[in-house]
């Protein structure tokens, strides 16, 4: 009975250093089998990062409960949270999902040109029919039939303000957080509404401090800044 104690005891103490000692974790990052280079891996709780080699390997000093974000250009975010069983193990295996990749303009060359399908008799005299119809309807006062409920169309809409000028080009700061940070990261991480996703970034760019962010792009730094921002951004609700 006495060593069972005992046992059970040194287990649990053993459990309890290493959740708060910190411990150098190895691990690799890895997609469809294929090991990631240069993929940031962050330390949020501890505040520290590295990036992996060639293999995919990192290393980084951790302790349980801690949380780890891996980024990277062409792959969504990806979060785990730190427990003893993987310290224990000491091979952090970590599978990314790659984005899907936006496909490039496709532009015809002039010289090739396509056969004009034959026109269906059938289909123009409908639309013909249907063409003056319309043209009737809009300038005769009424008709007999009873085909217009309320006769002739007595009025136009018609924009009278200057013409809506060009979207203004997008700054450099929402640029980099649109390349950086996943929809996963401001629904998941964040907690902020698909919906809403736009105006929190409105919002934050407003701020004079992401202009030096966008000049001096940095993960841990945009998280960092991207999380205050959140904050404040809820209290205005």
């Amino acid at each position: 009975m006495k060593v069972k104690l005992l046992t059970t005891i040194s287990f649990f103490t053993y459990q309890l250093s290493i959740s708060q000692t910190e411990k150098l974790l190895h691990g690799k990052v890895i997609s469809n089998n294929n090991p990631l280079n240069q993929v940031e891996v962050i330390n949020k709780t501890a505040k520290t990062s590295t990036t992996t080699n060639a293999l995919g390997e990192f290393s980084i000093l951790v302790k349980a409960k801690d949380s780890l974000l891996f980024f990277t250009k062409d792959y969504f975010f990806t979060r785990i949270k730190v427990t003893s069983e993987n310290i224990q193990t000491n091979n952090l295996v970590v599978k990314m999902i790659p984005k899907p990749e936006e496909l490039e303009e496709v532009i015809i060359p002039a010289e090739i040109k396509f056969d004009p399908l034959p026109p269906d008799p059938e289909t123009v005299a409908e639309i013909d029919r249907d063409k003056r119809a319309k043209d009737l309807k809009q300038y005769i006062p009424q008709y007999n039939d009873g085909s217009i409920t309320n006769g002739m169309q007595t009025s136009f809409k018609f924009s009278l303000g200057r013409s809506r000028e060009k979207d203004e080009p997008e700054s450099v700061f929402k640029k980099l957080i649109r390349k950086t940070c996943s929809n996963d990261f401001f629904t998941k991480n964040l907690k902020i509404a698909a919906e809403q996703k736009e105006l929190f970034i409105d919002f934050c760019d407003a701020d004079p401090k992401s202009k030096s962010i966008a000049e001096n792009p940095n993960i841990l730094t945009t998280i960092e800044f991207l999380t205050a921002k959140n904050e404040e951004f809820k209290k205005l609700k």
